[in-house]
C-alpha cells in the first residue's frame, strides 16, 4: 500500500470517528443536560404511567442522580459497545427498536440512491448526444427536480399508479413495487444535485482538445461519451453522491410517512409524540454514523479513482475537481 495513501486513511479515519464522537456528545447536552432536565421530566409525566421503582430503575440506569460527566462518561461507554439505552414507552432495549425498523429504512434508502444515479445519467447523456433542443429541454430538469419537494412527487405516484391504475397497493407498502415507487419519489429530487455535477463536468471535459479532436476526426457523440467524457466527469459525483446521504436519511422519514411504510420514519414519530428521549438520540447517533461513514468512504475511494489527487493536503482543502486537480 501507498505509504501517503495509509497515512492519509488513518487521518480521515480518525477524523470520521472524532465527527461521531462529538455528534453523540451534543445530542447528549442537548436532550440531557440542557436545563430542564427532558428526560427525568418525561418519567415523572403521570400520563406515562410509571411508577416510583420503575422511575428509580431508570435514573439508576441513566445516572441522573450523578453529576453530569459521569453521566456523559457512560452513555459514551454503552454507546461505542452498542448500546443505546431502553425506550422509556416499551422498556425494549433501544438497538432492538431501530434494528427492526432499519431494514425498511435502507433498502428504501438505496434503491432510491440506484433510482437517482440512473436518472442522473440518463439525463446527462441525453444533453450530450440529443439534438439541442433537445437538450436544452434535459438542461432544466434538475431545476424541476429541485423545486417539487418529494411529499408532492410522493403523493402524484400514490394517486396514478396505486389509487387509478392499481399497480401497487397501499396496505403493503413493504410490497417491491410499492418500495420501487417510494424510492422514485425520493429519488426524483437527489438525481438532480448528481446531473448538474455530472452535466457540468461532461461541458468542461467536452471543451478539451482531446475531445476537440475525437469529435472533428468524425468519432460519435454516443462513443465520445462513453469512451472518453465520462470516467474523468462521473469523479466529482463520488463526492457530491456522499454528500446526498444527508438528504436521502431526511427524505426517507418524509417517505415513509406518505406510503405509510414502517421504518425509522415511524420510529421517529412515535419518539416524538411519546417523548421517548433515548430513542431520538439514538436515532440522531445513527444519522451521524452514517453519513461520517459514507463521506469517509468517499474520500477513501476518490484517491484510488484519481491519481492526480494531492494526498498530502486532500485533508485541509475542498475536494478536487477536473478543473483544479493538478496534473
Amino acid at each position: 500500500m501507498n505509504p501517503a495513501y495509509a497515512v492519509f486513511a488513518l487521518k480521515r479515519l480518525g477524523q470520521a470517528v472524532l465527527v461521531v464522537l462529538l455528534a453523540y456528545v451534543l445530542t447528549f447536552v442537548v436532550i440531557s443536560v440542557l436545563p430542564g432536565d427532558p428526560l427525568t421530566s418525561t418519567l415523572r409525566n403521570p400520563e406515562n404511567g410509571f411508577s416510583e421503582d420503575q422511575i428509580a430503575q431508570m435514573v439508576s440506569f441513566y445516572g441522573l442522580d450523578r453529576p453530569v460527566w459521569v453521566q456523559l462518561w457512560e452513555a459514551l461507554s454503552r454507546f461505542i459497545v452498542g448500546d443505546l439505552g431502553i425506550s422509556l414507552r416499551s422498556s425494549q432495549p433501544v438497538a432492538t427498536i431501530i434494528g427492526e425498523a432499519l431494514p425498511s429504512t435502507l433498502s428504501l434508502a438505496l434503491t432510491a440512491l440506484a433510482v437517482a444515479l440512473i436518472l442522473a445519467f440518463a439525463i446527462a447523456y441525453g444533453v450530450q448526444v440529443l439534438p439541442e433542443r433537445a437538450a436544452r429541454l434535459l438542461r432544466s430538469f434538475p431545476a424541476l427536480f429541485l423545486s417539487v419537494p418529494n411529499f408532492v412527487i410522493g403523493l402524484l405516484l400514490l394517486n396514478v399508479f396505486a389509487f387509478q391504475l392499481g399497480l401497487f397497493s397501499v396496505i403493503d407498502p413493504d410490497a417491491p413495487i410499492a418500495t420501487f415507487f417510494a424510492a422514485v419519489a425520493l429519488g426524483i429530487p437527489v438525481s438532480a444535485q448528481i446531473a448538474e455535477v455530472l452535466i457540468t463536468g461532461l461541458d468542461h471535459e467536452f471543451r478539451q482538445d482531446y475531445a476537440v479532436v475525437a469529435y472533428a476526426r468524425g468519432l460519435g457523440r454516443a462513443r465520445l461519451f462513453f469512451a472518453h467524457l465520462l470516467k474523468p466527469s462521473a469523479l466529482p459525483v463520488v463526492t457530491v453522491t456522499a454528500l446526498t446521504v444527508g438528504e436521502l436519511l431526511g427524505g426517507a422519514l418524509i417517505t415513509e410517512t406518505v406510503f405509510g411504510r414502517a421504518g425509522i420514519g415511524s420510529v421517529v414519530q412515535t419518539a416524538v409524540a411519546t417523548q421517548d428521549l433515548p430513542v431520538l438520540q439514538a436515532v440522531v447517533a445513527l444519522a451521524a454514523v452514517v453519513f461520517v461513514t459514507v463521506n469517509l468512504l468517499a474520500d477513501l475511494v476518490y484517491p484510488l479513482l484519481d491519481p492526480r489527487v494531492d494526498l498530502v493536503h486532500r485533508a485541509s482543502r475542498p475536494t478536487p475537481t477536473p478543473e483544479r486537480a493538478s496534473v
